[in-house]
C-alpha cells in the first residue's frame, strides 16, 4: 500500500512532463509579418491663375449734394407760403417760398425815391449856378484865374455826392423790399420747416431746411487694404484731376426687396479718417428723385450697400477658403512626389467661401482644400479617390 502511494505521484508527474513535451513539439510555428500604414488621402485642387475684378464693398448714408438753412435777411410778418413749404415737399428754382410783409420796405423805397429826386434838383441847380458864375466871371473878371470856389465846383462835388447817396439809399431800400420774398435758389426739397404764416420773424431767423435734389451723395469708407483694389480719382492743388470714376452700385431693402441704383465715385475727401485710419470716397448719383419704374427714390438718410467696381488684376488664383491652415494665410501643396510643402501666400480679399491669392502659389501646383490633422513637412499623402474637384 506504501509503494502505491509513493509510486502513484511519480507515474502523475511523469504523465504530465509528456503531455507537455507533446505540446510544445507540436505548436505552428510563427512568422513574422511586417504591417503597412496606409497613407492619408487629401483632396486638392490645381491652382490656375486668372484675370480678376475684385469689386470692394463698402456702406454709407444717403445725403443731399447741396444743403441749407433757409434764413430771412428782413424783419417782419409772414404772409404767404408756398404750398409745398412743409417737410417733404418738393419746390423748383426761383419759386417764392416765403413772403414777408413788404409794406415797411416798400414806405421806405417811396422816401428815398423822393429823396433821389430832390438831390437831383439839387444838382442840376448848382449846375445852373456854376455855369452863371463862369459867365459872371468871364464878363468881369479882370483876366486872371478864378478860384474853384467862385466857379461852385465844390458845390457841384457835394451835390454829386448827395445824389450818389441817395441813389444808393433807394437801392438799399429796393432790396430789402426784394428781400421780402424768399426764393429757392435750387430745386429742392423742404428737410424741415419752421415758420408758418402769421408768424413775425427778426433778421437772420432760420425758416426751413432745404436740400437740392439733383444729386444724391454717398460717403464710403475704404480700408488701407481696399485701396489697392480700386482705382479711386485724385485731386490736386491745381484743380486737376486723375484717375477713372469707378461706378458703384447702391443697394438697399425696403419693405424685404432690394433696389439697385447706379452712380460712380467722383472724389475722395482730403485726410484719412484719424481714427479709422479710413479713407472715404464719395459716389454720386444723379437724379435720385427721378421717376424710375418700379423703383423708389433713392432718399435722404437711407442705410446703402455699396459695390465699388475694383480693378481687374491679372494672375490671380481663387481658392476654397478651407485650403488655408487653421485660418492663417498658409496653405498645403502637394509637390511631384506626393509630399506635404507648406505655402506662405498673399491673399488679396477673401469672404466666406473663397479667398483670391495674388502671390505664393505657383501655376499648377496642387492645394489640398481637404482638412489634415497635424500635418507635417515632407510627409507623403495620396490623392483621395474620386476626381479631382472642381478647378478654381
Amino acid at each position: 500500500m506504501k509503494i502505491v502511494k509513493v509510486l502513484l505521484p511519480l507515474v502523475i508527474l511523469f504523465a504530465g512532463a509528456l503531455g507537455a513535451w507533446a505540446i510544445i513539439g507540436a505548436k505552428p510555428e510563427l512568422q513574422t509579418k511586417l504591417v503597412e500604414h496606409e497613407l492619408p488621402a487629401v483632396e486638392v485642387v490645381t491652382a490656375q491663375p486668372q484675370a480678376v475684378r475684385l469689386d470692394v464693398h463698402s456702406q454709407g448714408v444717403v445725403a443731399p449734394r447741396t444743403e441749407i438753412d433757409l434764413v430771412t435777411e428782413v424783419s417782419g410778418k409772414v404772409l404767404k407760403v408756398h404750398p409745398a413749404f412743409a417737410a417733404g415737399g418738393f419746390f423748383k428754382t426761383g419759386e417764392v417760398l416765403v413772403s414777408i410783409d413788404p409794406r415797411d420796405y416798400q414806405f421806405s423805397v417811396t422816401r428815398t425815391q423822393a429823396q433821389v429826386a430832390e438831390a437831383r434838383r439839387e444838382l442840376l441847380r448848382e449846375e445852373a449856378e456854376a455855369e452863371q458864375a463862369e459867365r459872371e466871371w468871364q464878363a468881369l473878371g479882370d483876366g486872371g484865374q478864378a478860384s474853384a470856389y467862385v466857379l461852385h465846383k465844390p458845390h457841384l462835388e457835394e451835390r454829386r455826392a448827395k445824389l450818389a447817396a441817395a441813389e444808393a439809399d433807394l437801392a438799399e431800400a429796393r432790396l430789402k423790399r426784394a428781400r421780402c420774398e424768399l426764393r429757392a435758389p435750387f430745386a429742392g426739397r423742404v428737410r424741415e420747416k419752421k415758420a408758418d404764416i402769421g408768424q413775425y420773424v427778426t433778421a437772420g431767423a432760420t425758416l426751413a431746411r432745404l436740400y437740392g435734389i439733383d444729386v444724391a451723395e454717398v460717403r464710403l469708407p475704404i480700408t488701407n487694404e481696399q485701396l489697392d483694389l480700386v482705382a479711386l480719382p485724385l485731386s490736386y492743388r491745381d484743380g486737376g484731376a486723375n484717375g477713372p470714376r469707378p461706378a458703384v452700385t447702391l443697394t438697399v431693402q425696403l419693405g424685404g426687396r432690394d433696389y439697385r441704383w447706379q452712380g460712380e465715385i467722383v472724389r475722395t475727401e482730403g485726410a484719412f479718417d484719424d481714427q479709422t485710419g479710413t479713407l472715404y470716397a464719395i459716389a454720386q448719383v444723379r437724379d435720385p428723385y427721378g421717376y424710375r419704374e418700379g423703383t423708389p427714390p433713392l432718399a435722404v438718410g437711407l442705410f446703402v450697400q455699396a459695390e465699388i467696381e475694383g480693378r481687374e488684376r491679372p494672375d490671380v488664383v481663387g481658392l476654397p477658403r478651407t485650403a488655408l491652415v487653421r485660418g492663417a494665410y498658409r496653405v498645403l501643396v502637394v509637390d511631384s512626389e506626393d509630399q506635404l510643402r507648406f505655402r506662405d501666400i498673399t491673399v488679396l480679399r477673401g469672404d466666406r467661401e473663397q479667398v483670391f491669392v495674388s502671390a505664393g502659389i505657383e501655376p499648377g501646383e496642387r492645394v489640398i482644400v481637404s482638412a489634415l490633422e497635424t500635418p507635417v513637412e515632407g510627409m507623403k499623402v495620396r490623392i483621395g479617390d474620386g476626381a479631382e474637384p472642381e478647378k478654381q
